[in-house]
């Protein structure tokens, strides 16, 4: 099966802190990690794959359905779970000569705890628009039930977790 992103770079850059001149190189695999550890585990490997398929065959306006679902809970998931993947990254490049941190004679590096604060922001969000997507789907049961009935038990169990958590 060919791999999709659910966002593009230009979706990342315009919803997020990055820079719009950041280069795609640096974060295009940050993406498909976050997708692959936490919307996959979110979506339920049915669902994941359903869109996946949806994107990679330009079926996705024929499917108004799973287009909203995409473009209204799963992106906004998608991009603030990037971030928390990414960040701790951002500042450094691995090459042949080792790995290197960059530095800016206009600016001031910030530290490790800052990094970490904002990561741990980012992932206050992605829960959030998690959350959304998980209560989109228990109080759309009807809609997917005969379509994904797997996600439906996932997103409960899940919602259940989190009431008990906090």
């Amino acid at each position: 099966m060919a791999k999709a992103l659910f966002i593009t770079p230009k979706d990342l850059k315009r919803y997020s802190v990055f820079s719009g001149n950041l280069d795609t190189d640096k974060f295009i695999q940050w993406i498909e990690v976050a997708q692959e550890i936490h919307i996959q585990n979110y979506l339920g490997t049915q669902l994941y794959e359903k869109i996946e398929t949806l994107i990679t065959t330009d079926a996705l306006d024929a499917n108004p359905t799973y287009k909203t679902l995409l473009e209204t809970y799963i992106k906004p998931m998608t991009i603030h779970w990037s971030q928390v993947e990414m960040l701790p990254f951002l500042a450094y490049t691995v090459s042949n000569g080792g790995i290197y941190k960059h530095t800016s004679e206009s600016s001031e590096t910030v530290t490790k705890d800052e990094v970490d604060y904002l990561a741990e922001q980012e992932r206050d969000i992605a829960q959030h628009y998690t959350r959304r997507f998980i209560d989109y789907m228990s109080f759309n049961q009807s809609t997917y039930l005969n379509i994904i009935p797997i996600v439906i038990t996932i997103c409960t169990q899940i919602k259940s977790l989190i009431s008990q958590a906090g």
